[in-house]
């Protein structure tokens, strides 16, 4: 039955006739375009030259006035016509005509030469014919009724956009572009695929609810809600949840991308604004679904030198009227995702338009596990396989990069010709989406590979030996990507974080400078990336946490984005001078705890940096033979409830 539905699922396109009425008309014209070479001017009296000389084959007079002269093909190799092309433009012989000229309207003398010429056989033939039929009248206006189609076109597709309520703009411009899913549409992503997110997922099933059950909520008074708000970091599931909505909902699910609005046209945004909530309305009840809305969402006034008529605040003035306007009392939900809430108007922000605002934060250690057997069922992985442990070695990653974690470490079991993914696998996809690379083959000589070695191992060193710094997993000389080594940490999982927390990081991240200082008396340049991330933290410190006794309980920090758009710091020339001087402080503090830390353990650091030299990669369990235990050490394998 299928089958043939499909098999007569034929559209005639009438556009189809004005397509092969073109093709016709370009085959008239080529046809009488054939030759493909244009004839050479010449006069009357070379003609009888080229008559005399037993030159000319044939003769044709146009309107008794153009002549067209057509050569034999013998005589074409004679020097007087040399300067005629031998071959067309499609590399054919050039058959004719070769020249062309003109005589008086109706000249005797011409005609009366002519029949000499053909009863002496000088000519084989000639003709006087009469040009203005309908063939030669078609193909000269040809170009015309090109452009007359192509105009023709164009004014039915401007007219077919007013039908469907986009405002009749060119190409159907004003239409929205939201994909429609309905319980007829095959969605395979549910509340079951979406891992952790507990409270996210309560909140947008209840939506759901409101639409397939209003009148449980409206007996007792309530509103159905006009809209939620999902916000979060990339990658953390804002439109999977948004999937699942549109898998569990038995409601229409509109979908489309902010960015769907806009458009170089005056008026477009607005326009699909308006189809789309027509369309939706026209379904209702049912869920429109607004992927990072911040393109068209963004705070009015700020950054705007075009003037008052700005299209994009046109097309939020829209999206405002029609989520909570004058009048407007539709079971119609708006979801809408984005990772910028911070510069949202705070006119879509009120309650009655997003009246829910749902946090989409980077998964803890719990909700990784749970997104890591989501992602584990499709691979092929050995028994046992320690999800706890994945958990643990993925602090930070959003749910994006566990998948991405769990594609990669197949691509390593298929590489390395395994039957099944282990847990080598998974630890070197970690390595390679963190550091990037293995650059093996990357030529480094043997003082840049001990300096790279006492560098990664003065981290390995001040780390081990302070509290609060992230215990140590490995640490290795390869490069990787842009990096020439690195250190792998297992960092613990702080809501808050105290400031000896954080000054036992910086001071662990300037153990590689520190190091280059204390064996070779010298430091380099490859401590770069350390630095950069020791002075974002001295600055956090200073400028935003208030942890800094000379400024004391004062932030700088603006949550809601206005000082993006400011020309000025909030603070005086003084005050800078102060957290510039305070944040080098507390670097420089951190720089010299370190090597004091170095120097008490000169050789066991050296010591460490041979076998690093030696062994490319060392593990957490080289350190404790250097060292021993790790008194602050937590069990890497506690259980995770």
């Amino acid at each position: 039955m299928s089958k043939e539905t499909k098999q007569n699922n034929f559209k005639f396109n009438p556009w189809w006739i004005y397509g092969l009425i073109g093709a016709i008309f370009l085959g008239m014209y080529l046809s009488g375009q054939s030759k493909w070479v244009e004839p050479q001017k010449t006069s009357l009296s070379k003609f009888y030259e080229f008559l005399d000389a037993g030159d000319v084959d044939k003769v044709e007079v146009d309107n008794d006035k153009f002549v067209t002269v057509y050569l034999k093909e013998k005589s074409l190799a004679k020097d007087t016509h040399k300067k005629l092309p031998k071959e067309d433009l499609l590399g054919n012989k050039n058959l004719g005509p070769h020249y062309t000229f003109q005589i008086s309207s109706g000249d005797e003398n011409f005609s009366k030469d002519l029949k000499e010429a053909k009863t002496a056989k000088k000519i084989t033939a000639y003709e006087y014919k009469t040009s203005g039929g309908w063939t030669e009248l078609l193909v000269n206006l040809l170009p015309i009724i090109v452009l007359l189609g192509f105009w023709i076109f164009m004014m039915r597709r401007m007219s077919g956009g007013s039908a469907g309520g986009g405002g009749g703009q060119i190409f159907n411009i004003g239409r929205s572009r939201a994909k429609l899913f309905d319980e007829k549409t095959d969605v395979k992503v549910t509340f079951k695929d979406v891992a952790g997110l507990e409270g996210a997922k309560e909140e947008i099933q209840e939506i759901v609810e409101f639409l397939k059950n209003p009148q449980k909520y409206t007996d007792l008074g309530g509103k159905i809600p006009k809209g939620a708000l999902l916000v979060g970091p990339p990658g953390t599931g804002k439109t999977l949840l948004a999937k699942a909505v549109a898998g569990e909902a038995k409601v229409p699910f509109f979908s489309l991308s902010g960015s769907d609005f806009v458009e170089m046209f005056v008026g477009v945004g607005a326009s699909r604004v308006r189809d789309l909530f027509k369309q939706a309305k026209e379904k209702s009840p049912a869920i429109i679904f607004i992927d990072e809305i911040d393109a068209v969402g963004r705070a009015r006034g700020k950054s705007n030198f075009s003037g008052s008529n700005d299209e994009r605040e046109n097309t939020l003035n829209q999206l405002l009227t029609e989520m909570d306007g004058f009048g407007t009392d539709t079971s119609v939900i708006v979801l809408a995702a984005t990772n910028r809430a911070d510069v949202l108007d705070k006119a879509l922000m009120r309650a009655g338009r997003f009246d829910r605002q749902i946090y989409v934060d980077l998964p803890d250690i719990r909700e990784r596990k749970e997104i890591f057997e989501v992602h584990l069922k499709p691979l092929k992985k050995v028994e046992g396989l320690d999800t706890d442990f994945l958990a643990k070695q993925t602090p930070g990653f959003s749910g994006a990069d566990i998948a991405n974690v769990c594609n990669e470490a197949a691509l390593i079991a298929a590489r390395n010709n395994k039957t099944a993914v282990d847990k080598q696998d998974f630890l070197d996809a970690v390595d390679r989406i963190v550091g990037g690379l293995e650059k093996k083959n990357k030529i480094i000589s043997t003082e840049e590979k001990r300096a790279i070695a006492i560098h990664e191992a003065g981290h390995a060193t001040v780390s081990w030996m302070l509290e609060h710094a992230a215990p140590l997993v490995k640490v290795t000389i390869v490069p990787r990507g842009q990096s020439l080594g690195a250190a792998w940490y297992l960092p613990e999982e702080r809501q808050i974080v105290r400031p000896n927390q954080m000054l036992d990081e910086m001071c662990a991240t300037m153990g590689g400078r520190a190091a280059e200082k204390v064996v070779f008396d010298n430091i380099s340049t490859g401590a770069l990336s350390d630095l950069e991330k020791v002075t974002k933290q001295a600055r956090a410190m200073v400028t935003i946490y208030g942890l800094n006794e000379k400024l004391g309980n004062v932030t700088y920090y603006d949550s809601s984005g206005q000082t993006d758009y400011n020309f000025s710091k909030p603070y005086s020339e003084e005050t800078a001078l102060v957290i510039d001087k305070e944040i080098s402080q507390i670097i420089e503090q951190q720089y010299q705890r370190a090597i004091k830390i170095l120097q008490e353990n000169k050789e066991k650091l050296e010591q460490l940096a041979n076998i690093l030299i030696e062994k490319e990669v060392i593990f957490k369990d080289d350190l404790e033979t250097i060292f021993g235990k790790r008194p602050f050490d937590k069990p890497l394998h506690e259980e995770i409830v």
